[in-house]
């Protein structure tokens, strides 16, 4: 008989090891997933699935939570969480593959249909062969465990071979097969990492196809440029944002955790649905054949709180909506047209639903194939998206767009929508202090306050600062570029010691005023006036 303590650390080895062995079987069942993903499509794999799913089923408060918390980190966060849960459920189905083998395969081959499910429930899923990484990947996790918690497993003598020995305890003999484990546990590591490595080359031999076809791009020149950019628009203070926000500065708000690298030569945009004549399916060549018309337009997304980072300016290329609708026999409803949504479908699943008026009424909707002069970055829509000024992103935004449908508010609900999201979002008046910044501590004397304002297409025509509870003092108005732009302005403050707090609203050329009613951004876009507190030494 064994003293206690030698016991007691044989079953603590064996603990340990069960636990690397349901780490290592997690770890070569993710690698065989990505593996077939890269075969299916990266958004089937089972991390990027569930990641999607969780997305999907998550209520809009949480979702702007994560926002307001991570930033554009956000994906990162939630893919990083998925894997530490992963990784806990694999360690814990590796110490009880030591007593329950078949019980704790049963829980690998449980987590891949979990995962196979999500994958085949995404709206932008096609065919049940999505399901084929996460259970492939089940299937492999699940077979590695079984073989290597037997390899932890004394030898069981022919009088004990019976259904009761599935039971025995690990710890009772030191008899298990060490030479075996450590073969196997090095094969399941190897070919883990050639799995991986594999699988990464085929995803990045797709991704090479898209890359390319984006780098050997050159785009027309537009028939309609934009205007150049009045000197004058952009005020000269430090801490202010630039007028032209750089593409790779440019934020970033969408629920793809894989950002789709779409070959243009094989893009395809589908326009049918109701109220459409002559249905159309454009290639990416038919687009550049057009004439390309050039806007600068300022884009916020609905997400943004009040002094928030998700509004941005660009000067877009693109081939105007209302040409491609008209074309197609669509009418706006204002001229008898049956439609009133337009819903366009990407190709991660989205769909977001724009009012047909809106982007038939003159103002420079644009399907964009550039952004500031080259063309569309993959994180931004490339091969096409969406533009229309005016609009929140969830309501007109549409990157990687594949399809447009006609229909109605009252037959359809876009995705955001069934989420608590208002059907109809004009973006809303609003204002924020660039410079100074929070708690900031500037000198005495002179501080030059500026920051930006934006009502795009309605313009801004007047921003007034606060200092403290005193009066509101007109602001100097940069130079307007256009309506569908922000505007910045500036305003020299003599700073007194001590703390101060500076408040910002602006008014827009409709004559409306910024609301002073503070409202969080569910369901149609946050309100109230920007403050920043600041101490003046």
């Amino acid at each position: 008989m064994k003293p206690d303590g030698q016991g007691r650390g044989h079953r603590v080895l064996l603990g340990t090891l069960g636990a690397l062995s349901g780490l290592l079987a997690g770890v070569t069942a993710l690698s065989a997933a990505e593996l077939v993903a890269a075969w299916v499509r990266p958004q089937a794999s089972p991390v990027i699935a569930v990641g999607q799913a969780a997305i999907d089923r998550t209520p809009a408060a949480v979702k702007d939570w994560a926002i307001r918390q991570f930033g554009t980190d956000d994906k990162l966060v939630l893919q990083l969480g998925i894997l530490a849960v992963l990784v806990l459920f694999a360690l814990a189905l590796g110490v009880l593959a030591l007593r329950r083998r078949r019980i704790s395969a049963a829980g690998v081959a449980l987590i891949g249909a979990v995962g196979a499910m999500a994958a085949v429930s995404r709206p932008d899923s096609s065919s049940a062969v999505d399901a084929v990484p996460s259970l492939a990947g089940a299937l492999v996790g699940a077979l590695l465990l079984y073989l290597l918690s037997g390899r932890l497993r004394p030898p069981i003598p022919p009088a004990r071979a019976t259904p009761s020995a599935e039971r025995a305890d690990a710890g009772e003999a030191t008899g298990w097969d060490r030479r075996g484990f450590v073969i196997a546990a090095t094969a399941a590591a190897a070919a883990s990492a050639g799995a991986g490595a594999l699988g990464r080359s085929v995803g990045g031999a797709r991704g090479r196809d898209a890359a390319a076809s984006r780098e050997n791009l050159v785009l027309p020149a537009p028939a309609s440029p934009a205007a150049p950019v009045p000197k004058a628009a952009q005020v000269r203070a430090t801490g202010i944002s630039p007028f032209t926000t750089p593409n790779n500065a440019f934020y970033r708000v969408d629920t793809a955790l894989v950002v789709p690298r779409i070959n243009a030569r094989t893009w395809r945009l589908r326009i049918h649905g109701k109220g459409v004549t002559r249905p159309v399916t454009l290639s990416f060549a038919d687009l550049l054949r057009r004439d390309l018309v050039e806007r600068d337009i300022t884009l916020t997304c609905v997400s943004n709180e009040v002094g928030g980072p998700y509004v941005g300016n660009a000067r877009w290329t693109g081939v105007r909506l209302a040409d491609l609708l008209a074309e197609s026999g669509v009418r706006p409803p204002s001229r008898g047209g049956p439609a009133d949504q337009l819903v366009a479908r990407s190709e991660d699943g989205m769909t977001i639903g724009s009012p047909v008026e809106d982007v038939m009424d003159g103002r420079d909707a644009l399907l964009a194939v550039g952004m500031n002069g080259q063309p569309l970055p993959f994180e931004h829509g490339f091969p096409a998206r969406m533009v229309v000024p005016g609009l929140y992103g969830y309501v007109s935004a549409c990157k990687w767009i594949k399809d447009i449908e006609l229909t109605t508010f009252d037959a359809y609900d876009s995705y955001w929508v069934k989420r608590g999201w208002a059907r109809k979002a004009p973006i809303k008046t609003q204002s924020r202090i660039d410079t100074p910044k929070p708690f900031a501590r500037p000198k005495a004397g002179w501080v030059m306050v500026a920051g930006v304002a934006w009502a795009q297409h309605r313009g801004i025509d007047q921003v007034e600062v606060r200092v403290d509870d005193g009066p509101w003092q007109q602001a100097t108005l940069a130079a307007e570029d256009t309506r569908d732009t922000w505007r910045q302005w500036s305003l020299p403050w003599r700073a007194t010691k001590g703390g101060h707090t500076l408040t910002v609203r602006a008014t827009d050329r409709t004559g409306q005023t910024q609301t002073q009613h503070r409202t969080r951004t569910v369901p149609d876009g946050a309100s109230g006036w920007h403050s920043v507190v600041v101490t003046v030494e």
